[in-house]
């Protein structure tokens, strides 16, 4: 694995490993193997838990961490993004973390770029999350051991959502049964190429779920694209108590990537109840798995500028 771009990209051997690397940092058994060598955070786009995370991940390991802010950096002068990051890896950056509002730009730089420099996808765009479909992943195998035939419903707004799509990537490649679950105007535009059940009740789509994953309703990108106002989505797809309770699996496990929007998507009174608390332990979770990450594309070699 040189880099992780999404999980299409990946092996399931890769994503084992991670997986198995995350939960012996987590114990205690494993130390790092990448100790002062140096990783970017290139965050061009908000972020609070993946931002933090990576640099937390980054700190536990021993890493040097620089904090790239690109509105006051030569990006804004002009400078392109693969002549940035080839200066970043001749100052001596090994791994460079980057989060962008442009789909596919990291590909598109990867290609560009003529040096060894490690890259990570923070989010891009609406394409790809993969370290937050791995954490989720984790989780779930926390909970329940394995998704093997565990049914796994998105709840929400999938048509913008990269995390819907890597988590997808990801669940099929371990045989879980997913489900989407959102209206039309916020479903994927080809969501039959996708290895998925679609729903349009909510009800339906919980009934007898393992996991009912909830994704934030974006609602910057709907100002913009003129869809219904949030009240009509709450009315008919919010997830409460009750819902859970009356439909799901007695042993539901609620998720959410985050941000929540507190009773649109999500009640308050389940975010801040018993089954909530699993959306903090993925948080928690995501240190040690970007922690295995950063210790897999890095712990070979040296910087070689």
């Amino acid at each position: 694995m040189e880099h992780l771009i999404d999980i299409q990209s990946i092996s399931k051997q890769n994503i084992e490993d991670i997986i198995y690397l995350a939960k012996s940092f987590k114990e205690g058994k494993q130390e790092s193997s990448v100790k002062s060598k140096t990783l970017a955070l290139m965050f061009c786009e908000n972020s609070t838990r993946t931002r933090c995370s990576f640099e937390i991940a980054g700190q536990k390991l021993g890493m040097n961490i620089i904090n790239f802010d690109d509105a006051h950096s030569s990006l804004s002068k002009g400078e392109s993004l693969k002549d940035t990051i080839e200066n970043l890896y001749f100052i001596g950056v090994n791994a460079v973390v980057i989060r962008h509002s442009l789909s596919g730009i990291i590909n598109n730089v990867l290609r560009l770029v003529n040096y060894p420099i490690k890259f990570v996808n923070g989010g891009d765009g609406t394409h790809a999350h993969p370290s937050q479909a791995l954490l989720d992943y984790y989780t779930m195998l926390e909970k329940m051991g394995t998704v093997e035939n565990k049914k796994i419903t998105i709840v929400g707004d999938v048509s913008h959502s990269r995390v819907a799509k890597s988590n997808i990537a990801l669940l099929s490649k371990f045989n879980a049964d997913i489900h989407l679950c959102a209206p039309t105007y916020l479903q994927f535009e080809n969501f039959e190429a996708f290895n998925v059940k679609y729903h349009n009740d909510i009800k339906e789509a919980i009934e007898g779920a393992n996991v009912v994953m909830v994704l934030r309703v974006q609602n910057e990108r709907h100002e913009q694209e003129g869809y219904p106002e949030s009240s009509e989505y709450k009315r008919l797809y919010e997830i409460d108590t009750d819902l859970l309770k009356k439909y799901a699996d007695k042993n539901v496990i609620l998720m959410h990537p985050g941000p929540a929007n507190r009773n649109i998507e999500v009640s308050s009174e389940l975010l801040d109840n018993r089954v909530g608390k699993t959306i903090l332990e993925q948080a928690q979770n995501g240190v040690y798995v970007r922690m295995a990450i950063l210790n897999t594309l890095l712990k070979g070699g040296n910087h070689a500028s």
